[in-house]
């Protein structure tokens, strides 16, 4: 909008021009300049040709913390004492141990068949050939720990003192 130019009065003095700085070869170039990119030329949008935005990649700082969040390691609480609670002793287990060459034990119910495999290697120094587990209805674990041909599993039953 054109706004009305104040009126020249005899108390306001006549504006001078003011000397170029630069002289006529500085305001031509200026002049080349904006009429090459424009007075208020944008930078170019860029054209995204898919749907999704992926988040620009920025730098990750490894991290260096001023003091450990744990004081000490964790320590495995599934030891093999843990692992294995008792040997079973029913009639059935019994008819295991002579027929098969199998000790029944009850285990804990987090105890997976190499644990129980390992744990039964380390308590009495016997090797498994294959482990079995179940969960009983009463919601504890029982494994079937077949033993090799090298072990009986009579006089393993002997020695831990189920029979």
């Amino acid at each position: 909008p054109a706004y009305p130019r104040p009126r020249e009065s005899a108390a306001m003095p006549a504006k001078k021009a003011a000397p170029a700085k630069g002289g006529a070869a500085a305001k031509a170039s200026k002049t080349a300049a904006a009429a090459k990119t424009g007075l208020r030329s944008k930078k170019p949008r860029t054209v995204r040709k898919s749907t999704s935005f992926n988040r620009p990649k920025t730098l990750k700082l490894t991290r260096k913390p001023a003091y450990p969040r744990l004081s000490a390691p964790k320590v495995n609480k599934m030891d093999q004492f843990q692992i294995i609670k008792y040997p079973l002793t029913t009639e059935s287990a019994m008819k295991k141990i002579e027929d098969n060459n199998t000790l029944v034990f009850i285990v804990d119910v987090r105890s997976n068949k190499r644990q129980i495999s390992q744990a039964v290697k380390k308590m009495y120094d016997i090797v498994c050939a294959r482990v079995n587990t179940l969960v009983r209805p009463d919601g504890v674990k029982k494994a079937y720990v077949r033993l090799t041909q090298d072990f009986d599993a009579l006089d393993v039953a002997n020695k831990i003192g189920i029979i």
